[in-house]
């Protein structure tokens, strides 16, 4: 049957209730359905391409043939609403509301302290919420594979686990389950007294229990329409798409016939990055979920047909089942491809890609079609010719992403074979993340011995990810074949796949030497492997030696601790300062009623922005061609720089920046007009449609080292010295010269930039709601945009999905260029970046190349050390000067060293502009610094934690600023981690393991840090608060920092609370406004409780005071009735509060101030297992003591402390961005770019906050605490760095070697220096031009 010319109505379920469509467009995805359509926005954009899980929701279907319903969680932003018919869809409200009543998982995760700035957190809900639906006692195994797919940027994923947790099977979790340190079936020590000792963050008995009959029912309407006789063609007509929905295979094989080129879709996750991301347009599209032989399963004597519509996980249940049914010999292939099923995509990926689909978009490096062809897999497929049989084998793939099949062949089920006796079949990947991450390198191997044989009578060796298709290896195969299965065959066997698989230099992808060692790696596990298995078969009787054999590394998570004090015993039960209070919007993030930007409502005639921006580096524009974009349906205006009113440009430190280039481009993805239109994808197209030609200008720069040779800078450099570094190098014992290279890092903040525009329509006034750390930078920059005063533009900050410093700078240009569409067309304007846009033209982190010169003596002891920074600052200046500043402020880190110098530079390049983000310069100061300390210390063939204690400062101390400060709790922290961490037994036995153990190594590292809090420009550092008290009591409190998770409003709410001595339900935060509380300064520089707090306080304080008259009078009276009272006596109850903040400076031509206010200290121990073969490694265990005087909130002040860990341990072994030769960012989402995820958590994760101590210069003694602890991260690079130095003393290499940041597992890999990599021929320098830059 031809596609009807009438379109179906679509049948969906949501949240139990009926929704039916008339219009459905297949280009619409559920996301936007739910939140535009049905104004469900709980369910948050993240990604737009599966990679981060914000989106999360549960899918449920009625299965005829079995009468089962089954649930699973999938991607909205991937899933096609007309894929959905007869489907029930259940979101993060059908749960749970605070009107109704909540779900456990949503009370958990936020009770125990799983939700910061909230944005990711319905997409874990409805993670863990599915899992519980499919078993409500699942296994630590289960919450993490659950998980997998939900990236979170704030928390460090422990306080989600914590909270998931507890629905474990108490039998085998009990201490897990409630973050005690102690088994509670160590003996009863759980006596009153003991749990006096230690307060914990949240207590489980106060938890809803879970209850499985409370669940929303499957809707019958939907069993009947299923069990339904005659099933309908479904045909769906969009815009510029038309869905076909066909039932039977006869049908779906004359479609195809027709429209050879129409995709097929099951999952939507390939043809769906291709539409969204490469803007593909299919005419028409294929669905054939609803043909039931693509799902069928046959079981046959020598092996099982699958259906190809059957989804991945589908798949991995049915071999799981089959396993243990079958005689293990058979069971080989099976075993290798749940090996790969495991670890491919996410779990919300596996439930709706098919295996079909898998195989034929035949990937490079595709995780399953090694295995299969490997295995001797073959294809059933059908066309109008009738159906055939297609072995999956090298023949099979012929060039990229094609293979033999003819376009009108369909796919109906693939056959995976019992494996033989004497045959054995693994299956290796490694991908740069454990979890949810595409494969870099993967590989299926198969060998088959006749009985009681070793000599190889078959062999077939596939790998993906070594060129354009799944290769056969089989010149090496034809080595072995008919060869015994020992060291001499397989040393021939590495030559010949080193000639047989080779990448060039610019390979897609690049890393062409890691993947040319990996092959080798795989094979060498597989030799190894093998001669286990042989040995079980009793073939081979020799033993393999204890110390070559490979055990996976551990996944197994142990207990951890989070150790705060108690308030004191004194302390009023109603004051809550110092309590792990739960974050104030918690309960509402976990429901998705909590509003962000993107949720507020739509109002009448809103328009949507896109931007356009360039796709030069360096270059004059020489046309800009917008006639096509005004012609597509939809599209409103474009908006160019000359349509702004009012400045046309933001300047800093005497440099512009421009808000939309209109002449010339210094970097790809600068920003050029904005097309605005009635819907984000009508906007889409119209940037699309806009044609600029340019023409290149010479001598574009992109790396730090072109910079230096062109003194390409931005002013002012800036210089420090202590002592005499020139003269001091004459007379030391030692002199080294070294360096280390830092990567840049995106924020990937989970909500990207977004903005709303409202004129309120008359005197030029606008509302504009914003995603910002820094309202009244966005209010001056709309209003010098625009050309009105101040006064005329009020922003709103109600809550931000994260920011890390990257919503500052930037966000006031969008909004600026927002604000000009609205004016112009008098209407409200929404902008909201696409992930992709927003990781192109926002920038991240500054890379930075450091070199050091460092003189010491024999002891250990570093008299003299010259730094010199070079940052990546990109096109535009930004706030790069005072990066380089900060970085010089703290490159003393805590060591004191007598004559110290350091120069840093800003270097202007034609990459997108870096700015602020979390540590401001400080990571990469420290990291430069502490590679030096590890450097001194192999030079000297010592433990680095000696040359640490040599140098560190001791008694009353003077920085090379000359600030003076006490390093008294610097020290203990110091020495409380090292006790903490049992850090003395645990060196001698990594030492020991490394002796026990070849291909597997073990580091550990002990980090200390030394942060100074506050602006060093004074002004900032003032804050402002306005309370209101209203008659019936209750408090409004609103004041200058933005909420971005950091807890700022939970910690003025107990500021509040102290200071009214009411609780703290009776205080209410609604937003941060500037009609509120003007002038004020950025949420930024860990200083936002500092500033805050004691403006909230000294407001409180004044009214307070202003009601002492009426408490004398009434003493015993309640809280209303005074400030009732109060109202009839005409006494003001409201009032503003101000902090000036301290007077801080630095003199850089005298090269002295007092630039902080005081230091946060803090130590860090971290141990890790590391694959020698392959660079991969998993971090043990991480200890951390910080001293952050006296917490107001444990609870947030630990999530911080552990999210900033995690952050950091991303920057320096994981987060990689990559820049093609002519400066276009590749990384634009997170299937290429990746942040931590659940995998990456240490398996013990410990956080101790340093009892005992006060800081006078902060509100009740508490420090600042959002920045700090990132460099901590490093602890785990340098744990990396010392196990591979183990496995380079085993090749006999010692002392110093480079290893760049961040540690990755390819610099892991190719640091080890194993035999392996040795063979690998190194690519000449400079021989081709490379895949990626090194910037």
């Amino acid at each position: 049957m031809s596609p009807g010319t009438e379109g179906s109505a679509l049948c969906v379920f949501i949240n139990g209730e009926k929704v039916t469509e008339s219009h459905a467009d297949p280009e619409t995805m559920l996301l936007s359905f739910l939140r535009e359509k049905l104004r469900l926005t709980g369910t948050k954009y993240g990604c737009g391409g599966g990679g981060c899980g914000a989106c999360t929701v549960m899918v449920s279907r009625y299965q005829p043939a079995t009468k089962t319903i089954t649930h699973y969680a999938a991607n909205a932003c991937l899933l096609p609403l007309c894929q959905l018919h007869g489907a029930a869809v259940t979101t993060v409200e059908g749960i749970g509301s605070t009107k109704t009543r909540i779900h456990p998982v949503q009370e958990r995760i936020a009770k125990a302290h799983g939700s910061q700035c909230g944005f990711c957190t319905p997409g874990m809900v409805m993670s863990m919420y599915t899992l519980l639906r499919n078993k409500p006692l699942p296994t630590m195994e289960d919450i993490n594979q659950a998980l997998a797919g939900n990236l979170c940027r704030c928390t460090g994923y422990r306080p989600i686990v914590d909270g998931c947790k507890t629905f474990c099977q108490t039998e085998t979790n009990c201490c897990r389950a409630n973050g005690g340190g102690n088994c509670c079936l160590d003996g009863e020590d759980d006596t009153e007294e003991a749990k006096d000792k230690k307060p914990q963050l949240f207590d489980k008995k106060e938890f809803l229990p879970l209850d499985p009959t409370q669940e929303l029912i499957f809707p019958p309407e939907l069993i009947l329409m299923a069990e339904g006789k005659s099933l309908q063609t479904l045909t769906f007509k969009g815009e510029r798409m038309t869905w076909v929905s066909p039932t039977t295979l006869e049908e779906l094989v004359q479609l195809k016939a027709s429209n050879p080129k129409a995709p097929l879709v099951m999952g939507n996750t390939n043809i769906g990055p291709d539409i969204k991301f490469k803007g593909v347009l299919h005419p028409l599209i294929i669905s054939p979920t609803r043909v039931k032989e693509l799902f069928e399963i046959t079981q046959t004597p020598h092996g099982v047909w699958v259906g190809a519509g059957c989804s991945l996980s589908e798949v991995q249940s049915l071999l799981e089942e089959l396993v243990p049914q079958s005689p293990e010999e058979k069971t080989e292939l099976f075993k290798a491809l749940i090996h790969q099923l495991r670890n491919l995509g996410s779990q919300q990926i596996r439930n709706v890609a098919s295996l079909g689909g898998n195989i034929m978009s035949a990937y490079p490096n595709s995780d399953l079609n090694p295995v299969l062809a490997a295995g001797s897999c073959k294809l059933s497929v059908i066309s109008n010719g009738g159906r055939r049989e297609v072995p999956l084998n090298q023949d099979f793939f012929v060039s990229f992403g094609k293979t033999i099949l003819k376009p009108e062949e369909i796919v109906v089920s693939a056959f995976i074979p019992f494996s033989r006796k004497g045959e054995i079949v693994r299956a290796f990947r490694h991908a740069s993340r454990k979890q949810s991450s595409f494969a870099t390198v993967t590989t299926g191997m198969r060998v088959f011995f006749l009985e009681g044989s070793k000599l190889v009578q078959d062999v077939s060796l596939y790998y993906g990810g070594m060129g354009p298709t799944t290769v056969s290896a089989t010149k090496t195969c034809a080595a072995l074949i008919g060869r015994p299965w020992d060291d001499e065959t397989l040393s021939q066997a590495y030559n010949v796949l080193l000639d047989e698989l080779t990448l060039p230099p610019s390979a897609p992808g690049g890393k062409v030497e890691f993947r040319q060692s990996l092959t080798l790696s795989f094979l060498f596990k597989f030799y190894l492997e093998v001669l286990q298995k042989l040995r079980e078969m009793n073939v081979i009787t020799d033993e393999l030696p204890e110390k070559l054999r490979i055990q996976p590394l551990p996944t197994e998570s142990q207990p951890s601790l989070q150790e705060f004090q108690h308030v004191s015993k004194d302390q009023s039960n109603q004051d809550p300062v110092g309590r792990p209070i739960m974050h104030r919007s918690a309960i509402s993030q976990a429901t998705g009623e909590a509003v962000y930007c993107d949720d507020m409502p739509r109002t009448d005639g809103e328009l949507f922005l896109a931007l356009v921006t360039s796709s030069r580096a360096h270059a004059k524009i020489t046309e800009l061609d917008v006639s096509e974009a005004l012609q597509i349906p939809g599209v409103v205006d474009v908006i160019t720089a000359k349509d702004i009113p009012g400045k046309k440009v933001r300047t800093m430190f005497g440099y512009s920046e421009e808000l939309l280039a209109d002449v010339e481009v210094s970097c790809i993805g600068q920003m050029l007009c904005a097309v605005v239109a009635d819907t984000r994808a009508h906007a889409k197209r119209g940037v699309s449609a806009v044609r600029i030609s340019y023409e290149d200008l010479p001598g574009a720069i992109f790396t730090v080292e072109e910079a230096i040779e062109k003194s390409s800078y931005f002013e002012p450099r800036r210089m420090i010295e202590r002592g005499n570094v020139t003269e001091a190098l004459k007379s030391v014992d030692r002199v080294y010269e070294g360096g280390i290279r830092l990567g840049g890092q995106e924020h990937f903040y989970m909500e990207t930039q977004s903005m709303l525009v409202l004129p309120v329509g008359e005197e030029k006034e606008f509302n504009v709601y914003v995603s910002t750390q820094s309202p009244s930078f966005v209010q001056d920059a709309v209003a010098e945009t625009l050309n009105v005063p101040s006064n005329r533009v009020t922003c709103h900050v109600k809550r931000i999905g994260g920011a890390f410093g990257g919503k500052v700078t930037k966000t006031a240009i969008l909004a600026s260029i927002t604000a000009v569409a609205a004016w112009k067309n008098n209407c409200a304007v929404r902008c909201v970046l696409e992930r992709g846009d927003d990781m192109l033209i926002t920038g991240g982190r500054h890379p930075v190349l450091g070199k050091y010169k460092v003189g010491f003596m024999n002891d250990g002891r570093i008299v003299a050390a010259d730094f010199q920074y070079y940052a990546n600052a990109g096109n535009t200046v930004d706030e790069s000067p005072l990066v380089g500043e900060k970085i010089l402020l703290h490159m003393d880190n805590t060591y004191n060293i007598p004559n110290l110098r350091g120069h840093a530079a800003a270097c202007r390049t034609n990459l997108p502009s870096n700015t602020a983000f979390r540590g401001f310069g400080v990571p990469q100061s420290l990291m430069v610094v502490e590679n030096m300390i590890n450097d001194v210390a192999m030079v000297l063939g010592r433990p680095a934690d000696q040359i640490r204690e040599v140098n560190m400062y001791k008694g009353p101390s003077v920085t090379h600023y000359k600030f003076e400060f006490s390093p008294e709790n610097l020290l203990r922290c110091w020495e409380e981690c090292k006790l903490r961490s049992d850090y003395s037994a645990r060196c001698k036995a990594v030492n020991q393991f490394n002796q026990q153990n070849h291909w597997k190594k073990r580091g550990i590292s002990i980090i200390p840090i030394k942060y100074g809090i506050a602006f060093a420009e004074s002004f900032l550092n003032q804050a402002a608060a306005l309370v209101h008290i209203y008659k019936d009591g209750s408090v409004l409190v609103t004041h200058g920092g933005a909420e971005m998770g950091q807890g700022i409003h939970t910690k003025m709410q107990q500021v509040a609370s102290r200071e009214l001595h009411i609780p703290p339900s009776k205080v209410y935060i609604s937003e941060t406004s500037t009609n509120t509380v003007p002038n004020t300064c950025p949420s930024a520089a860990s200083f936002g409780t500092d500033a805050n707090g004691m403006a909230v306080k000294n407001a409180c304080q004044t009214l307070y005071q202003r009601l002492e008259p009426i408490r004398q009078k009434n003493p015993k009276g309640s809280w209303e009735s005074w400030v009732n009272a109060a109202f009839f006596e005409k006494i003001s109850l409201s009032a503003t509060g101000f902090y000036r903040g301290p007077d801080l400076y630095m003199d850089w031509d005298k090269m002295e101030g007092q630039p902080y206010a005081y230091f946060t200290y803090g130590a860090c121990c971290s141990e890790v297992e590391l694959d020698c073969l392959t660079g991969d490694y998993r971090t043990l265990r991480t200890d951390i003591v910080v001293d952050i005087g006296r917490s107001v909130n444990p609870s947030v002040d630990i999530g911080q402390i552990e999210g900033a860990f995690v952050q950091g341990l991303g920057f320096f072994t994981l987060e990689e961005l990559k820049f093609s030769p002519s400066g276009l960012l590749y990384t634009r989402g997170p299937s290429q770019y990746k942040v931590p995820a659940v995998c990456d958590v240490p398996l013990q994760f410990n956080v101790y906050l340093l009892p005992d101590t006060h800081n006078p210069h902060a509100i009740y003694s508490s420090k600042g605490i959002g920045e700090p602890t990132f460099f901590l991260g490093s602890s785990v690079f340098f744990a990396i760095k010392d196990a591979a130095a183990a496995a380079r003393s085993d090749s006999g290499l010692i002392g110093p070697f480079s290893l760049d940041s961040p540690a990755t597992p390819e610099r892991a890999c190719l640091a080890c220096a194993s035999s392996f990599t040795k063979k690998i021929p190194a690519s000449k320098p400079g021989s081709l031009k490379l895949w990626a830059l090194n910037i």
